[in-house]
């Protein structure tokens, strides 16, 4: 049986310290150069050129370390006892064999044997001065060309060709030593610059802005309809982002619904011509809508009432939130509008009227006092929201999200001011839910996607369809934006669905956030990583020698410490397996348009001053010396007499023995 391996084989046993990125990038820059040298001698140089360009070399590096040395010549001779030094027209291509040495790659020349040469042979080595020999080659074989000069071109590449390849091993270099200082990454997450971010997610979807590189910080196209999530505090640039994203909305021409609480969007993107919506029921420009006109299907009645009346935490109170719902749905039926839906749940025996001979009559039964008081309390609250609604006659136009979600035209602005907010938080609810409802379904071929921008998603009550939204909403191709400052604010509202919720979105993007649970949270999220270190010992003395040990740990890769500590306008991005950190500018666009234009001019407190005349200051009253007989002989009068107009008060201090009136 073979014997089982722990651990992982390691290829190298003691990993090298010098930089051996670029020093493989000097040695193969060496090799191409010297492949570019040997090209041209076979192929440009003559034989001569070829026979002496080693003894060129030598003379030309050698002369400041000594005045000379020995080399070999090409000679010619006659056969006659007379030699001479071989010239260029002496010599041609061929093969010479020598007696006692290696064949010459050369042949004597026509020409030379013309004028009586016999022999081609190499002469025996012989004492020459450096810098004579130099000279002598260079104007008599090399034609005034130095060796530099000779390969200019083939240093030039190989030059070059370092300058490629240093480019690229001293970042490796780097990173390798880095690694050995403090360990190498080997599961987890990346975390990675802008540019490589762009690099290696190669996307072509809406981006940022950022500082760290010109070109956007962009995600895939695809990965759009699988939503976002930005997560900060209060000034930590969400809305900054927010609004870079809905100017590429707004190029794509695509249709945006955003929840815009605090009005910044509303004044900045708001196009009359382009057919958008604002619904407040307190702007001007608010068009008529009525919950019954959402009504396609009776059991859509149910999902209204849902969006309105919340569920509690306490499961005790449910029975008064579902009662009102399955109440408030039957009323629905009946098609009213919502002027008439306040005046039926403001009158009880309406109420009665309407769920006579049903079973919604026993949740209301008279017979049960506290429970009849519930249920119409819970009825009531939301009439308060409805109240504040248009009515149809005083309104320019009408709008349903049943018929928007067919035409998709326009941009839709859910907008309040801070003090109408929580009287507007059941109606801001219950259109963004019936939205995400009516645009679950796929898009035709015409229709154009519809992005949801949800800023300060906590200051809205529980939206049912949210959830689904996030989790089947990719098929529809609507992306969502969530912005919220953090976790906690999430988890109140829904609950331990706030953790699936928030683990759907591909796109998160992570501002500061100094609370620390919600910045441990962010931690998590971005993920941990597993990193091996090496653990290096030296042993001094007689016998010298070096130890190490591979030491694994796991731990996040951004500490909840660096998200808390983020600057205003800093974040990181994570998509996929990629982590990075960027800054970004704040893009100044000019608010053009009101972001609120009063509708109800008589819904003021208007205070009077008072109309009472002051009355004259009382005469300070005088005790006697002895108030005792004093007050026995005026207490007989005191009950005889008329009521004053005095008060208790005032009656006291003026008979403060006596009896209190």
């Amino acid at each position: 049986m073979a014997e089982a391996t722990w651990g992982r084989k390691e290829t190298i046993i003691w990993p090298p310290h010098q930089p051996i990125y670029t020093l493989g990038a000097f040695f193969m820059a060496l090799v191409f150069t010297g492949i570019l040298i040997a090209i041209r001698f076979a192929f440009a140089l003559d034989p001569t050129e070829q026979f002496y360009l080693p003894a060129y070399i030598r003379a030309s590096l050698i002369p400041s370390l000594r005045a000379s040395g020995k080399y070999q010549m090409l000679l010619v001779s006659d056969g006659k006892g007379h030699s001479w030094y071989a010239a260029d027209q002496d010599v041609g291509q061929g093969e010479t064999a020598q007696p006692n040495g290696k064949p010459i790659h050369a042949a004597l020349s026509e020409d030379a044997r013309k004028r009586g040469m016999a022999f081609l042979y190499r002469s025996a080595p012989m004492v020459y001065q450096d810098k004579a020999l130099t000279s002598y080659l260079k104007q008599h074989v090399y034609d005034g060309a130095s060796f530099a000069e000779l390969f200019k071109w083939q240093l030039v590449f190989g030059a070059l060709g370092l300058v490629l390849m240093v480019v690229k091993s001293i970042p490796k270099d780097i990173r390798r030593r880095k690694e050995m200082k403090y360990g190498r990454r080997l599961k987890g997450p990346v975390l990675v610059s802008p540019k490589e971010f762009n690099k290696a997610v190669a996307g072509t979807g809406i981006g940022i802005q950022v500082d760290q590189c010109r070109e956007m910080l962009r995600i895939p196209l695809r990965a759009e309809d699988q939503h976002f999530e930005i997560i900060g505090d209060t000034g930590s640039g969400k809305t900054t982002i927010v609004m870079q994203m809905l100017r590429q909305i707004q190029a794509r021409r695509h249709s945006a619904i955003v929840y815009d609480p605090a009005c910044e969007f509303i004044e900045r993107f708001y196009d009359e011509s382009r057919g958008d919506i604002v619904l407040n029921p307190l702007d001007r420009r608010c068009p008529y809508w009525g919950p019954s006109e959402e009504l396609v299907r009776r059991a859509e009645a149910r999902t209204v009432a849902a969006s309105l009346f919340q569920p509690t935490n306490d499961r005790k109170g449910e029975f008064f939130i579902e009662s009102p719902q399955k109440i408030f749905a039957h009323l629905l039926l009946d098609l009213p509008s919502p002027q008439q839906l306040v005046n039926w749940m403001s009158h009880p025996e309406e109420i009665d009227r309407r769920v006579q001979d049903t079973e919604l009559a026993s949740l209301i039964d008279r017979s049960a006092p506290q429970q009849r008081s519930g249920v119409l309390g819970s009825l009531s609250l939301v009439a308060d929201s409805f109240r504040l609604l248009p009515r149809k006659e005083d309104s320019k136009s009408e709008w349903t999200a049943r018929e928007w979600s067919k035409e998709r035209k326009g941009w839709i602005f859910i907008t309040s001011q801070p003090a109408e907010r929580e009287a507007l938080r059941p109606l801001h609810s219950l259109w963004i839910d019936m939205l995400v409802l009516r645009l679950l379904t796929a898009p035709t071929a015409e229709q154009h996607p519809v992005w949801f921008v949800l800023d300060e998603l906590a200051s809205l009550q529980k939206l049912p369809q949210l959830h689904t939204a996030i989790t089947e909403n990719r098929k529809s191709r609507n992306p969502i934006v969530l912005g919220f400052q953090g976790k906690a604010q999430l988890e109140v509202i829904y609950g331990h669905l706030a953790e699936v919720m928030l683990s759907q979105p591909a796109t998160k993007i992570f501002l500061k956030t100094t609370e620390p649970n919600a910045a441990e949270w962010v931690s998590r999220a971005i993920g941990k990583i597993e990193i091996e270190r090496m653990k290096e010992t030296h042993f001094d003395g007689t016998r010298r020698g070096r130890n190490f040990a591979l030491d694994r740990q796991t731990e996040p890769l951004v500490l909840d410490s660096e998200i808390s500590g983020l600057e205003n306008l800093h974040a990181y991005i994570k998509h996929g397996n990629y982590v990075s950190r960027f800054s970004f500018p704040i893009q100044e666009m000019p608010a053009t348009k009101p972001k609120f234009i009063e509708r109800l001019k008589d819904d003021f407190i208007v205070r009077e001053p008072s109309k009472e005349q002051p009355k004259p200051p009382k005469p300070a009253v005088t005790l006697p010396q002895n108030p005792m007989p004093a007050v026995q002989e005026k207490a007989p009068s005191v009950s005889a007499a008329k009521p004053t107009q005095e008060s208790p008060l005032e009656v006291q201090t003026s008979l403060p023995f006596g009896p209190r009136i």
